[in-house]
Parts: structure tokens; C-alpha cells; sequence
């Protein structure tokens, strides 16, 4: 009996050993790295109004530590870091393709709805000439459009009422993996937190940056003093790049950047890699790109490590393969690797890295089992900006 008890120890230890050498191991990898990516860093992140146009500006790009959330814990914060950040509301511009209802007091001839042109124009009745809208509130088109029917003896007080009843000419395109891609018009300035708000927050496979693509015109001042002829040539669009992380964790203005009209707000998708059976934290494991290197041993350290029951020399990644459509079943001797004895084996965007019970029951007998497990409910969690 006595030797059976510590038969029973020993493997616990080992297990346990197993566990902790896991920890270590991927805690050396991910230094290794972090020194290995330090050295190319480029120099501090730089203010978006500082950039030159058509050029990719990365804002927050710097290393942060490993850290485990899921989505929605992560759009709670963005909510809340969206109504901090609010900004300040004010009068609305009016823009081309906008509706404008224009009500001129007990003078119904000229009462009517209007939309202004892709020129910033509009008509009105018995008004000789077009008049220029765009770029003006509605108070002002008021003091203006009574102006003109006093100037050409229409009226003599004219009392004028504007209502922008459409708006069209302030569009915020939001696509990608947000809860739900939409355009939105902008009646005010607003930030990059409160649109990403509006569209539902970051979906579960969100990648870790965000890219805003800002029409050139709209950031780029136009000389006066050209000469070539026909005037200054519109600049190419600028990408600014933001650190998801480093938005959500500061609300910073640096990566919380003021959008504008005609702005196109994209969250790219990233890969996940799934670990399932006998590991202390089932789930699947959101890389903040499809360019993250992540391997078994990573993937282990995510997954809390190995149980005690685990039969780590029998692990078997499951791989997507494009020709036949099935999922390739790849050996793994987790075992060896954590005995320094292996390969450290990289996964792709959607492996799972099964890892069955030493008891029989969980061996992988059909892959069938374990994609019906991920149809169901499995935990998703997203890794930090540096990885792990």
C-alpha cells in the first residue's frame, strides 16, 4: 500500500512539475521575444496631427504584459470609456445630400423641403440664383435665406425657420469585427471610443488594433501659393493605426483620436486557437493578429496547464486542411517538449490543441466530438498586445 501511495505522489509531482515548467519555459519565450521585438520598436507613438498624409501612423505600439479578458469585459470598459470621453455636442454643419426644411412665417409659396445638392447647393422659388448651404448651421442658412428674400423684395420681415430633417453628408463607416458594422452620421464631432460604442463594441475575434482611413482632403491643407495650373492634387488617404489595448486601457486623446466625416473606423479579424480536454482552462484564445506566433508550449501556459490525469505524450493538434475540407489530426508529444526533449510546434489560426484524459474516455476517438464542443460553449479569452 505503501508503494502504491507513493507511486500516486510521484505522478502528482510530476504532473505539478509539469505545470510549473510550463510557466517558465513560455515565461523565457515570451522574454526572448519581447527583448527580440524591443530592439525593432520604432521611436514613440506619434500624434495623428503631426502626420504627414498618405502615410500609415501606428499609435500606441508599445509592449504590455500578458493579460486574459474576454470581449465582453472589454466592451464594458470601452462603454464607459466612451461616455467619459463624450465629446461636447455642437451645431450641426450642414452637407451635401442633407433634407432641409425651410418654413418662411405665413408665406406657405415658399415653405417647403429641399435637398442640397452633391455642390452644396440648394433652390428656392423666385430666388434668381443658387444658394451656397454647405458649411453652414441652420441658424446661419436662417440669417442668410432672410437676407436674400429682403434683398430681392419677397418679404419684407421674413421670420425663417431651418430644421435639418436628413442627414447624409457626415458618414462614419464602422466595418469589420465590431458587434455590427454601420454607417453612421456624425451630427457632431465624436470620438473613436463612442463610435465603436455605437457599433456594438469589438466582436469575440477582434484582432488588437484599430485602423481609421481618413480621406486626404480632409487632413491635408491645400497650398494657396501652388502654381502648377490646375491647383494642389488631393492627397492619398492617411491609416492610422491604434493600439486596441492601449485605447481601451488609457482613453488616452493620443489613440482616442476625433473622427470626421468620411471616415472609414476598420477592426480587423484575428485568428483563435483553441485548447480542449485535460487542461485547466478549456477554451479558445484570441491572437491579437494572424501574424502572433503561438505554439503548444504558449498555448499550455493560456490553458492554465495540464491536469494531473493528462496523457500530455498523446496531445494531437487538429488543423483545418483547405484541399479536403476535413481537419488533419497532427501528433504532439507535449511531454517531450516540456522535458526540453522536442519541438515546440507552432499553431495556426483555428488549430485546437486536444490534450486527452490518461483514463481512456476523453481520447480522441472522433474529431466530431470535440467540433460539437465548440459549437456549444466554449470561453473565449483575448491575449494582451504583447502576447505571452
Amino acid at each position: 500500500m505503501l508503494s502504491n501511495c507513493l507511486g500516486v505522489s510521484g505522478r502528482i509531482a510530476r504532473r505539478s512539475g509539469e505545470a510549473l515548467l510550463i510557466l517558465a519555459l513560455a515565461g523565457a519565450a515570451s522574454f526572448s521575444q519581447q527583448r527580440t521585438g524591443a530592439a525593432a520598436q520604432p521611436s514613440p507613438p506619434v500624434s495623428p496631427t503631426a502626420t504627414n498624409p498618405g502615410t500609415a501612423v501606428q499609435i500606441g505600439t508599445g509592449q504590455s504584459a500578458p493579460q486574459l479578458t474576454t470581449a465582453q469585459e472589454e466592451n464594458a470598459k470601452l462603454t464607459k470609456l466612451a461616455q467619459a470621453a463624450q465629446v461636447k455636442s455642437g451645431d450641426y454643419i450642414i452637407g451635401s445630400s442633407d433634407v432641409l426644411g425651410i418654413d418662411v412665417f405665413e408665406v406657405p409659396e415658399l415653405s417647403r423641403e429641399v435637398q442640397v445638392n452633391e455642390s452644396g447647393y440648394i433652390s428656392l422659388p423666385l430666388i434668381p440664383t443658387k444658394i451656397k448651404v454647405a458649411g453652414l448651421t441652420a441658424f446661419q442658412l436662417q440669417d442668410k435665406l432672410a437676407e436674400l428674400l429682403q434683398v430681392n423684395g419677397l418679404v419684407s420681415s421674413p421670420q425663417v425657420t431651418v430644421v435639418v430633417k436628413e442627414q447624409h453628408s457626415q458618414p462614419i463607416t464602422v466595418v469589420g469585427a465590431v458587434g455590427h458594422p454601420m454607417v453612421i452620421q456624425a451630427v457632431r464631432q465624436v470620438s473613436l471610443l463612442e463610435v465603436l460604442s455605437e457599433a456594438g463594441g469589438i466582436a469575440d475575434d477582434a484582432g488588437g488594433v484599430v485602423l481609421v482611413t481618413r480621406n486626404g482632403t480632409e487632413s491635408a491643407p491645400i497650398d494657396t501659393n501652388a502654381t502648377n495650373g490646375g491647383g494642389a492634387e488631393a492627397a492619398p488617404p492617411t491609416t492610422f493605426t491604434i493600439n486596441l489595448d492601449e485605447l481601451l486601457d488609457s482613453g488616452d486623446s493620443r489613440f482616442n483620436i476625433p473622427l470626421q466625416a468620411g471616415d472609414i473606423v476598420s477592426v480587423p479579424r484575428a485568428g483563435i486557437v483553441y485548447v480542449m480536454g485535460a487542461v485547466a482552462r478549456p477554451g479558445g484564445f484570441v491572437m491579437s493578429n494572424d501574424h502572433q506566433q503561438v505554439t503548444t508550449l504558449k498555448a499550455l501556459t493560456l490553458a492554465g496547464g495540464v491536469l494531473s490525469t493528462a496523457k500530455s505524450d498523446h496531445a494531437v493538434i487538429l488543423r483545418n486542411n483547405k484541399e479536403t475540407g476535413q481537419r488533419d489530426q497532427i501528433p504532439v508529444n507535449l511531454h517531450a517538449i516540456l522535458k526540453l526533449k522536442g519541438q515546440d510546434v507552432a499553431l495556426l489560426p483555428n488549430d485546437i490543441l486536444f490534450v486527452p484524459d490518461s483514463s481512456g474516455k476523453r481520447a480522441l476517438q472522433k474529431t466530431g466530438n470535440i467540433m460539437l464542443g465548440l459549437g456549444q460553449s466554449v470561453a473565449l479569452f483575448r491575449l494582451g498586445s504583447g502576447g505571452i
